[in-house]
């Protein structure tokens, strides 16, 4: 299959977690475009700026728990706020397996899975897969 999820956004404060999880993606021809943001508040922002110049937003976000300024729930709640016209699906992406940090995931009806790091190409590639399906 050739078709690929046009944009695809991680935030993630851990440099050496993006440059892998992009690599991965480029090995599994994941998407078009990767955006990435440091924190919630700059994806927020980012976004938003996005949705201004009517550029594309993302169609999946790789979303890490615990960073700085912003983290993974605030994110979420402001994400809820912005008004916008396309599916986003969300993934939390995380090294935690606190079970208290899934259920709470699970609450948000906008996050799809809870995905361990690091993020394998075979699982890349099912994520893409799944994600073809559903759009």
């Amino acid at each position: 299959m050739n078709k690929k999820i046009e944009t695809a956004c991680i935030i993630d404060d851990d440099q050496l977690y993006v440059f892998g999880t992009k690599r991965v993606m480029s090995l599994v021809n994941f998407c078009e475009e990767v955006i990435v943001y440091e924190h919630g508040l700059a994806a927020i922002e980012g976004i938003q700026q996005r949705i201004i110049n009517s550029e594309s937003l993302p169609d999946v976000i790789l979303l890490d728990l615990n960073m700085p300024v912003m983290d993974e729930w605030e994110f979420l709640e402001e994400l809820n706020k912005v008004e916008f016209d396309k599916k986003v699906v969300i993934y939390i992406v995380s090294s935690s397996v606190d079970p208290i940090d899934t259920e709470k995931a699970k609450k948000y009806e906008s996050v799809k899975r809870y995905l361990l790091k690091p993020i394998t190409s075979h699982e890349m590639s099912d994520l893409k897969e799944q994600l073809l399906q559903d759009f």
